[in-house]
């Protein structure tokens, strides 16, 4: 049961931090908390599914998932007002849900809900004494970006180590831009004393998942601020444009234009960490001249038919669009709902 629960629990992970906790974990998933923070700041994209994905995973193994809300942060991170973000908020949890996280089994979390608090605040304040200034811009850079750091930039990430006690958690989910404030976490509250006995404080493990390649070159991440992403918002044509237009060549090559590049293939990292896990068997269909339809019961045979040539890559496009629209219709339709039509980001 263990071993299956771990394989499981690790699926499709980039970094298991750490592997002798996080199997103490799959010994015992029944109950175990698990979460993933998203800043309300706009559309479920690529990125949020990805991490939704995995905590699909985590709640069909017995965890209990929550998942924070963070309007504190995304104010910080100047993202609106807190009336904007918490309706941003509120259209996010209604596509969680659509995505296909349990309603049941979630528990949807404002980071207001806490983090204004006292105690929050005075615990908050200790690790501001305790962290040096670098150490927090360290923390952050990856994921604020940017030349200007404010100081609200700082703070956020001491309040993402801090959250994760004070949400009772048994492990954190992040892609793997999450990680140095995944290791901040580690490596600082422990060192707060709550004046309890209790195990509050301790730190947790980590789980980091892979962030997709740039789709139209394979290099850097795939993001929603800049260059093309998929989306929630995107129509059934918008998501065949964007996937048509990605970058697929018909066999691995690292640096095709031998300029020092390191591209990954979007296509196939999608099939991977987006279709397989949700789908038991993909269907790409073909004219029978061209050999009819192939069937694939897991993501390394669909790969190694693109790089042996069996599978062309217009035809693995016209898949993906196919399985990505199906994942991503439910969540368009709350955007409907909502007054907001579905179309080009």
């Amino acid at each position: 049961m263990s071993t299956d629960a771990y394989e499981r629990l690790t699926r499709n992970v980039s970094e298991v931090v750490t592997e002798e906790e996080v199997r103490a974990l799959a010994d015992d998933p029944e109950g175990k908390r698990v979460y993933v923070g998203y800043e309300p700041s706009g559309v479920l994209h690529i990125g949020h599914m990805l991490t939704a994905n995995k905590l699909i995973d985590l709640q069909e193994l017995g965890f209990e998932v929550v998942v924070l809300l963070a309007d504190v942060h995304a104010y910080l991170n100047d993202k609106g007002t807190f009336a904007e973000i918490r309706d941003t908020a509120e259209r996010m949890r209604e596509q969680f849900v659509a995505y296909g996280l349990s309603e049941d089994r979630t528990e949807f979390v404002l980071g207001s809900e806490f983090e204004l608090d006292e105690p929050y605040a005075l615990d908050l304040h200790e690790l501001e004494l305790s962290t040096t200034l670098n150490r927090a811009q360290r923390a952050m850079a990856e994921i604020q970006g940017g030349d200007t750091a404010k100081v609200s930039h700082v703070v956020y990430p001491l309040m993402q180590a801090l959250d994760i006690v004070y949400l009772d958690l048994d492990l954190a989910v992040g892609g793997t831009d999450q990680r140095k404030v995944h290791m901040l976490h580690r490596e600082v509250v422990s060192g707060i004393d709550d004046g309890e006995s209790d195990h509050r404080y301790e730190a947790r493990p980590c789980l980091h998942t892979p962030i997709i390649a740039d789709l139209t070159t394979g290099v850097g991440k795939m993001s929603s601020s800049s260059g093309v992403s998929l989306s929630m918002e995107d129509s059934t044509e918008a998501i065949e444009e964007k996937v048509n237009a990605a970058f697929c060549p018909p066999t691995r090559d690292p640096d095709p234009d031998g300029e020092g590049n390191d591209r990954e293939n979007p296509v196939l990292e999608i099939f991977r960490y987006h279709v397989f896990p949700r789908f038991e068997t993909v269907v790409v269909e073909r004219p029978e001249e061209y050999g009819g339809d192939l069937k694939y019961d897991d993501y390394e045979a669909l790969a190694g038919d693109l790089e042996s040539g069996e599978l062309h890559p217009a035809d693995a496009k016209g898949a993906l669009a196919e399985y990505l629209d199906e994942l991503i219709a439910p969540g368009r339709e709350v955007l409907r709902a909502a007054g907001t039509d579905a179309g080009d980001e």
